[in-house]
């Protein structure tokens, strides 16, 4: 019986010039532990490749140092070899994949991948420079001027690349506009989409609204969500051009105005958006990177977001009559019943319903906007109105509505002298679904990650992350969201990157960008 030579069931990526193997010949097995270092493996397996079964390179020994032993010394791999010498040609196999292994992750880019890794580093400082002014110049979403002046400055970026840049006015929803970039290639390739957002939640009035730096980390006002992404964004287009593989790549680079607050109605604030999605192939999100403990992670999915208004009504009157037949429990009771039956009753995995804001009394009320609740009573009165806004997350289609559907059968159950109206908002973001299709662009990546010689990023945990613009294409496009900067603060004074993150992740879209385009189209 010949020797079975199996790597162990780590994968590949994680060898890093030591290497674990099994190696059996029948009745003699023995077990190499990683301390065997891939040049000496090498090495034995060509010789016992070429018959030279009791040739070694010794522990500590140089090539050149090869001696012939006797039959009871040599390495491990030398003595399983003298048991079965008909293998050669399965340890001639094992020779060239442990001589990949030991080449420098570099080694395994194409000459333009490496163009496009040397480019990054290159070009460095300017991303540094393009942040900064991206950041200084104030974009909350209701600063409609500072919004389109971003927009101008991602402009200036991307038109030199060849594309062809259009402003989308949103006057109609209240906001200033979206960007959308096209580059068309050969033709031939997968098409592609690149989401990022040109606002911040960070208004004119608020006081952090400045870029600055302490060695690898920024601060400011969207420095993360999304303009480190938006920068990540550019540089790997920049990099592509730079080595000649954007040119026949189709590309389509969509930035929206208004993605923390969304203009009204939600469908004419993302009908471009939509759009692009169902022309696209592949989408590749730039919220910020996962990051966690030294970690960086790939997203597969987001939950959806929408928010809901609860109101009941109850006979009001003297309080004691309550509970009592022709008064009945009145309007907060009816309100308690049903938000702690949701709270008994709705759990499932994936799943959140918050109520952020709630009041109930004789009369009670809610402004336009459903943010600010008025109520007055006395303890004496049964309340006559209770209010409640809250939102709804689930991780998939399926999910979202099974759960509205037993919400408002819960609402149905009303307490003696009540009623109740449950409404979801239509402005809301649907889920992006964690599909097979999302999972292979990770896998996709990973592959990038191995030949760059990064670590392989895990799918991160869908409950951790928000709502987000590749919702809205997930339904139409595989989708891979949360490729722009690490850091962390977001939405918060004090939000951060890691400045390194920049080339780090525009190495990997600008490898992955290249490959997908490369890939037929379906």
């Amino acid at each position: 019986m010949g020797p079975d030579f199996r790597l162990d069931d780590r994968r590949l990526p994680a060898l890093r010039g030591h290497l674990t193997l099994d190696i059996a010949f029948g009745p003699l097995a023995a077990r190499l532990a990683g301390g065997i270092d891939l040049v000496e493996s090498v090495g034995e397996l060509l010789l016992l490749a070429l018959g030279l079964g009791d040739a070694r390179i010794a522990h500590g020994e140089s090539p050149s140092a090869m001696k012939r032993t006797s039959p009871a010394r040599g390495s491990a791999l030398t003595r399983c070899a003298r048991a079965g010498r008909g293998s050669r040609m399965r340890a001639l196999l094992l020779f060239f994949v442990l001589l990949a292994l030991a080449m420098p992750a570099e080694a395994r880019l194409s000459r333009e991948e490496r163009a496009m890794a040397a480019a990054v580093d290159r070009e460095a400082g300017r991303h540094v420079e393009l942040l900064e002014r991206l950041v200084n110049q104030n974009s909350g979403t209701l600063n409609l001027a500072g919004v389109a002046r971003v927009g101008e400055m991602v402009r200036a970026e991307l038109e030199p690349l060849g594309f062809a840049v259009r402003w989308i006015d949103m006057a109609a929803t209240g906001r200033a506009g979206h960007l959308v970039a096209t580059r068309r290639g050969n033709g031939r390739g997968r098409r592609i989409l690149l989401i990022g957002h040109l606002d911040t939640v960070f208004e004119p009035a608020s006081p952090f609204q400045a870029f600055a730096r302490d060695g690898n980390r920024a601060t400011g006002p969207g420095v993360g969500d999304c303009k480190g992404g938006d920068v990540v964004l550019i540089a790997a287009l920049r990099a592509m051009q730079a080595a000649g593989t954007l040119r026949d790549a189709d590309i389509m680079v969509v930035m929206t105005g208004d993605e923390e607050r969304p203009g009204a109605p939600i469908a004419a604030a993302r009908r471009d958006l939509i759009e692009a999605g169902r022309w696209a192939d592949v989408a590749l999100e730039y919220e910020n990177l996962a990051h966690e403990e030294g970690r960086d992670f790939g997203t597969v999915a987001r939950r959806s977001s929408t928010s809901w208004t609860l109101t009941t009504h109850g006979r009001s009157g003297h309080s004691s009559g309550v509970f009592g037949e022709e008064l009945g429990y009145g309007a907060v009771y009816e309100m308690a019943r049903i938000l702690d039956a949701f709270r008994r009753e709705l759990a499932e995995p994936n799943l959140t319903y918050n109520v952020g804001v709630i009041g109930g009394g004789t009369p009670a009320t809610i402004d336009a906007e459903g943010l600010n609740v008025a109520a007055s009573g006395k303890t004496n009165i049964t309340a006559e109105t209770a209010i409640a806004r809250g939102d709804l997350r689930a991780l998939t289609p399926e999910q979202d509505a099974r759960v509205r559907a037993r919400m408002q059968a819960i609402v149905a159950q009303h307490l003696a002298r009540t009623e109740a109206e449950l409404a979801f908002s239509e402005d809301g973001y649907p889920p992006m679904a964690p599909t097979a299709g999302n999972r292979a662009l990770l896998a996709r990546l990973n592959g990038v990650n191995r030949d760059l010689g990064l670590a392989e990023m895990a799918e991160y945990d869908p409950a951790k992350r928000g709502a987000a613009d590749s919702s809205f294409v997930a339904a139409d496009a595989d989708t891979l969201a949360g490729l722009g900067a690490a850091g962390g603060d977001a939405h918060a004074a004090g939000e951060w990157i890691a400045l390194d993150s920049l080339a780090r992740q525009a190495k990997r879209s600008a490898i992955l960008i290249t490959r997908l385009s490369r890939e037929p189209r379906p």
